[in-house]
């Protein structure tokens, strides 16, 4: 297979039937394209950072908050609580370090977001990764993406 053919239709389609059902479960389109855009700046995938700061544009999230979403935690207040705590998991998720999510991470996450939400949130959160990692080892470049 070369690398611009980037996967199998089938696994296209399952990978998007989970992105798709994590992020409507989840309820938030600004906080699903917050944490897609976190996920894909942790794993430097240029496609999938492009795609998800257009759709972040698009369902309303401004300039500033995209333009610091790298520096969430010393951005103040520009991202709630709830918003915090999903970047947070999506961070502790992405990168794993010491092989498991820390228990305050998770315990942050569960106050402001009931089991359903912990768990669609957390689909979503792995998907991104999964969507990155083809991305990356494909090398697709930004800017292909069509809707």
């Amino acid at each position: 297979m070369s690398r611009t053919q980037v996967l199998d239709r089938q696994v296209g389609a399952a990978m998007s039937a989970l992105s798709a059902a994590a992020k409507r479960g989840l309820g938030d389109p600004v906080l699903a394209e917050l944490v897609m855009v976190r996920a894909s700046q942790l794993n430097h995938c240029a496609f999938c950072l492009d795609m998800h700061l257009r759709l972040a544009r698009e369902q309303g999230v401004g300039e500033q908050r995209l333009g610091l979403l790298d520096a969430w935690e010393e951005a103040g207040d520009l991202y709630s609580e709830r918003e915090r705590a999903a970047l947070a998991l999506t961070e502790a998720v992405t990168v794993l370090t010491g092989r498991s999510v820390p228990d305050e991470v998770y315990e942050r996450a569960a106050l402001h977001f009931d089991e359903a939400g912990l768990a669609h949130l957390t689909g979503l959160i792995a998907a991104v990764n999964g969507w990155n990692r083809i991305m990356v080892s494909r090398r697709t470049a930004p800017g292909g993406y069509q809707p």
